[in-house]
């Protein structure tokens, strides 16, 4: 039986506030309904996200700003850096953990620059939205062999197929600039990437 992660729940002192943090953003606005003064119902969800968050009133009793550890991913941490910036979020330097292994809480164990070599899963930045609720987004250009993705790829098109190809291509020449080599296995790559894209676009649905 599957169990995928759907939603979120963030604790935030003004709804309205954080409303406009996270649409300023470019997240989508799926839903905001009130059934009165007491519960509010806000829902938001990154782009290219499976996995929507909820805040509002009256949905969560935790502390507002107490959330920490939210986790987004991206394949260029440059790139989500300087969007995230230019649409107002307040963004860490790209720093990788001092264990190499996840980040420590907090800004504990921070080494400034991407990882060495620009190893796949280990660079980071955070952010915090207005009332302190803690997000990290972790850069990912290759997954480990053995994810199990939720479809293989499909296309509607032939246009739509040779797009795909282009964006695999252009993000495998960058994973053959971290490798310093070309890569014999490009086939596999290709697959891997594409049926991924794939899966999160039909989990987006």
């Amino acid at each position: 039986m599957d169990l995928r992660l759907e939603v979120v729940v963030l604790p935030v002192s003004d709804v309205d506030r954080a409303k406009a943090f996270y649409t300023g953003l470019g997240w989508r606005l799926d839903a905001d309904f009130a059934t009165g003064p007491d519960f509010r119902v806000i829902q938001v969800t990154p782009p290219g996200s499976a996995c929507s968050v909820i805040f509002g009133t009256g949905v969560t009793d935790a502390a507002p700003g107490s959330a920490e550890g939210m986790q987004l991913v991206t394949d260029d941490i440059n790139a989500a850096r300087a969007e995230l910036g230019r649409l107002g979020a307040p963004v860490s330097e790209v720093f990788h953990d001092v264990g190499g292994v996840f980040h420590h809480g907090g800004t504990a164990g921070r080494a400034s620059g991407p990882a060495p070599e620009n190893k796949t899963y280990g660079s980071w930045l955070s952010f915090a939205d207005p009332d302190g609720n803690a997000w990290f987004v972790q850069e990912v250009t290759t997954r480990l062999p053995g994810r199990v993705t939720s479809a293989l790829a499909a296309f509607d098109s032939v246009s739509g197929l040779a797009d795909a190809l282009r964006r695999a291509a252009a993000a495998h020449g960058k994973h053959e600039e971290e490798i310093g080599h070309a890569d014999a296995d490009w086939p596999d790559w290709y697959a891997q990437y594409m049926a991924d894209e794939s899966a999160r676009q039909a989990d987006a649905k």
